[in-house]
């Protein structure tokens, strides 16, 4: 799969996984639900660059924390990765995981002419039918029944274009997400 083909979320996993200290700490946490502090004595580092690292897979929804008695720990959340493999590795998607054979042919047509190379968007169609495509589009990255914070959603329409408040408000005024007291949710 060449690189300027690929969708964002793919690259935008991929990106993550390139740093090393974030992929001992998935590997840690295949293992089991572990603490800051643990992990840090684990990667002998400060608890603060670990933290940084954990906000980073949690914006991917790559780990989740845990309470128990008290004590705050992280955890690997493999239904993600499950659901990613389901949706990069399906039979039908794995010739070409690229925008060009997604969707109908208007569709294909109008993520080829706003989505860059690099999956991002250039522009936000100003026509509605098209606007819908796009928006379809980025809603594809949010799992159905996930609780996403505003940060967190905020942080997946960054990949595709800066103005996160046009494109949330977007989805929410044409019912795909719901909102209530700062968590969204896919409504499908």
């Amino acid at each position: 799969m060449e690189t300027e083909n690929a969708p964002a979320e793919l690259i935008s996993f991929f990106r993550l996984l390139v740093d090393e200290t974030r992929l001992k700490i998935l590997g840690i946490l295949a293992q089991q639900a572990t603490s800051v502090e643990q992990l840090a004595a684990m990667l002998k580092l400060r608890p603060s660059p670990v933290t940084h690292h954990l906000d980073k897979l949690m914006e991917a929804s790559l780990v989740r924390t845990q309470n128990a008695n008290g004590l705050t720990s992280y955890e690997l959340r493999t239904d993600t990765l499950h659901a990613m493999a389901r949706r990069w590795l399906a039979d039908d998607t794995l010739p070409s995981a690229t925008l060009e054979l997604s969707g109908d042919a208007y569709e294909r047509k109008v993520l080829a002419d706003f989505m860059g190379r690099d999956g991002r968007l250039k522009d936000i169609p100003a026509q509605q039918k098209k606007r819908d495509v796009v928006l379809r589009h980025i809603l594809g990255q949010f799992l159905p029944g996930e609780r996403y914070s505003e940060k967190h959603v905020n942080s997946i329409i960054k990949r595709f274009h800066e103005d996160t408040a046009s494109i949330r408000r977007a989805m929410v005024d044409n019912g795909w997400l719901k909102r209530e007291s700062g968590v969204y949710w896919r409504t499908d």
